[in-house]
């Protein structure tokens, strides 16, 4: 039981539901917990706000990757064009086949200097035809292995 202001007692409060209260009790409870809801709501999505945007930067950059370092017979557009991807599917091997890990403009790996006088050599070839294209590439030799083949494979025996 709680007490109720009623306007023009001189008590202030009457104990105990009055009669026709309830209706007036009901309704009041239902904003109560309408404003408690919208309350909360919005409570929520300010403190996740709050959080967002208090979060510390990101470590991504933003802007263009920095500048390719080293290089010395491909160019940055052979670069954007998907060349490494080629090298690496036409040797069967990655990366790592020719590049130190995490230091891309390192020459330590004595299989990128190699590539670079097979780079050397296959522009060399295709610029001798007068079309223009390009005829030979790492895949003419290599044909997906690290090494070369140096001739056919053997021919296959007729079955009998």
């Amino acid at each position: 039981m709680g007490f109720h202001y009623r306007p023009g007692h001189s008590l202030g409060g009457i104990p105990g539901p009055l009669p026709g209260d309830e209706a007036v009790t009901r309704s009041s409870k239902a904003w109560h917990d309408t404003q408690m809801r919208i309350f909360t709501a919005l409570a929520g999505l300010g403190i996740f706000s709050i959080m967002l945007l208090a979060q510390p930067p990101q470590d991504g950059k933003k802007g263009p990757p920095p500048a390719p370092k080293n290089l010395q017979v491909l160019t940055v557009e052979d670069l954007r064009s998907g060349i490494m991807r080629k090298f690496a599917a036409a040797l069967g091997g990655n990366c790592e086949t020719c590049h130190v890990p995490n230091d891309k403009a390192s020459d330590d790996n004595p299989h990128k200097v190699i590539a670079r006088h097979m780079i050397t050599m296959t522009k060399e070839i295709n610029a001798k035809f007068p079309d223009g294209k390009e005829h030979v590439t790492c895949y003419t030799c290599h044909r997906g292995a690290h090494e070369p083949a140096m001739a056919p494979p053997p021919a296959e025996k007729p079955a009998q």
